[in-house]
């Protein structure tokens, strides 16, 4: 337990019990937000945790408490785009084919913030719900990463590296890829190229952007970027402001095949021909890119692979043996009907219906 300010005495629960006048279950129920004590009590127990400046013995409740069983992962993403997007369905995929064959639950959250999925950790922890945490989105200056740690909470990161070896990971380079991507479209005559991409705090839109420009650069191309929150309605704003430039690109990689497959249907809808005047290129390959027509050139990763390897590295962290990061198998590109030749002779200026 955590010391006492008054001096090196260790406080308990059952001085917390002592000084509310309560029993140790009734400080028990407060402490891990349980009915069965008033808001009234709840709140003058919470008041002397906080005067006592007590915190869980995580040493002592380890040796003593059993595993959950289970292992958690939160997304920060509305509910319908968890529904819509195939990247997740699959990473999830991949990590129930490793835990089912230990018995081992998977516990799902959405949440809208970053500071709300902290909450969620600290509750899960100190209720023992999980045993450990797959994180995904890792974010520059991530929070979650220095809350995890201050709470001993096992948990990998899916994506990275995790700077200062902060958290394990399971992550690939994607910079490679990104400039695979861009030769290809080089290649086949395209000289004004876009990218409509994520969040920039992720870090692996950071990375994708960084290695696009540093790309396009160098092959002289002319660039652009414009940032979405993933969601279809900021793909499509973001395709619409691209094709309604005087001189509009002629070929644009999406950050996911959800927002390619948007950008097509606009695309479609302003009078664009795919690939004859646009060449559309998507991040992640999936069923989705293969249903639409012409059916979509993608980057295509093993993701129910890369949810397996993720939770691999989990299960041995929870076990104490983790080897550290590992480096899965990078995305390649998987050419389809949506990309082709650039024009000679480019539009002078971009339809507007």
């Amino acid at each position: 337990m955590a010391n006492s300010s008054e001096g090196t005495h260790r406080v308990t629960i059952s001085d917390i019990a002592k000084r509310a006048g309560v029993s140790k279950g009734a400080v028990s129920l407060a402490l891990n937000d349980r009915p069965g004590v008033s808001d009234e009590t709840r709140k003058r127990i919470l008041a002397i945790v906080k005067e006592l400046h007590w915190s869980p013995n995580r040493a002592a409740r380890a040796l003593s408490a059993a595993k959950a069983g289970a292992c958690g992962l939160v997304l920060a993403r509305p509910a319908r785009i968890l529904a819509l997007e195939p990247f997740f369905v699959e990473l999830i995929s991949g990590a129930e084919s490793e835990l089912s064959e230990r018995s081992i639950a998977l516990t799902i959250q959405l949440v809208h913030t970053v500071e709300e999925e902290i909450a969620v950790y600290r509750r899960w922890w100190a209720e023992r719900r999980v045993d450990g945490i797959l994180m995904v989105d890792l974010r520059t200056n991530d929070p979650r990463v220095e809350e995890l740690r201050r709470l001993g909470l096992p948990a990998v990161v899916v994506g990275g590296p995790v700077r200062d070896d902060g958290l394990p990971s399971a992550w690939h380079d994607e910079a490679p890829v990104v400039a695979d991507v861009v030769r290809y479209l080089a290649t086949l005559g395209h000289t004004r190229v876009a990218r409509v991409a994520g969040l920039g705090e992720f870090v692996h839109t950071a990375t994708r952007t960084a290695a696009f420009l540093d790309v396009t650069s160098e092959l002289g191309l002319a660039a652009e970027v414009v940032e979405t929150d993933f969601e279809p309605e900021s793909g499509a704003r973001a395709t619409r402001k691209l094709l309604s430039r005087p001189e509009p690109p002629t070929a644009i990689v999406y950050d996911s095949d959800l927002l390619a497959v948007t950008g097509l249907g606009v695309a479609h809808q302003m009078g664009f021909a795919v690939p004859d005047d646009i060449s559309i290129v998507a991040w992640d390959d999936s069923l989705m890119c293969g249903l639409v027509h012409p059916p979509l050139t993608a980057v295509t990763r093993d993701i129910p692979a890369y949810g397996a390897a993720a939770t691999k590295l989990l299960l041995a962290t929870i076990d104490g043996h983790s080897p550290g990061d590992i480096v899965t198998p990078r995305g390649v590109l998987t050419p389809r009907g949506s990309t082709g030749s650039a024009r000679a002779a480019q539009r002078e200026s971009a339809p507007t219906n």
